[in-house]
């Protein structure tokens, strides 16, 4: 151990360690916020929500599908080609991991 550092207990420490990196990007952060609010939301609704273009939406969302955090779902309401987003059960997890360790930082 160097001088100045002290030794703690593993499993403690800072809650900015159990930030999740791939949901602390603010745009990230918006779609997992606004999507445990519900079972799952059109890509438009998601998009006015959050505020951004198509493409950002787009972007990220797919960065958190790979993660495993989002399912994204195309189908058809009536004619017209319409996309779902969706937490799944690992993403909302995260998510809920996440906010905790934000309101411990936050110091609620």
């Amino acid at each position: 151990m160097s001088a100045g550092t002290a030794a703690r207990p593993s499993g403690t420490g800072h809650a900015r360690h159990r930030l999740d990196e791939v949901i602390h990007a603010p745009v990230r952060l918006s779609i997992m916020a606004a999507l445990a609010r519900v079972d799952n939301a059109e890509f438009k609704a998601v998009r006015d929500a959050v505020e951004v273009s198509d493409s950002v939406l787009s972007r990220q969302a797919s960065t958190l599908e790979e993660a495993g955090y989002v399912r994204i779902r195309k189908g058809y309401a009536g004619k017209r080609p319409r996309t779902w987003l969706a937490l799944t059960p690992a993403g909302r997890d995260a998510f809920e991991s996440h906010v905790a360790a934000l309101r411990e930082i936050a110091g609620s």
